[in-house]
């Protein structure tokens, strides 16, 4: 199959999955807890999809382990994103190699 049939396809799912549910909940919603799911779900959809990469992604997972943790701790103190991730990165290289 060409790709133009590909991105075609790609295309017209991603539009579905956008219009659905426009199209099923044409009321505003007034659950206190369909609005707290609804507000809460991509941040759970992200970490489901981040964590199993992050510790997949170096082949060594007490490096991974490591990298993570000084991410983790580094965020606590609301340090800025770019500090986060290459402390985070460094430490990750120099567990791996030293392990």
């Amino acid at each position: 199959m060409s790709i133009a049939v590909y991105i075609g396809v790609m295309a017209l799912v991603t539009y579905l999955i956008r219009m659905l549910p426009f199209t099923f909940f044409r009321k505003q919603i007034k659950s206190r807890f369909i609005k707290s799911v609804l507000y809460y779900l991509p941040y759970a959809v992200l970490t489901a999809m981040t964590f199993p990469a992050i510790f997949y992604s170096t082949g060594k997972p007490i490096a991974a382990s490591i990298g993570t943790a000084v991410a983790l701790l580094l965020s606590y103190f609301d340090l800025p994103l770019i500090v986060v991730s290459v402390a985070a990165s460094l430490a990750a290289l120099f567990a791996g190699l030293m392990y």
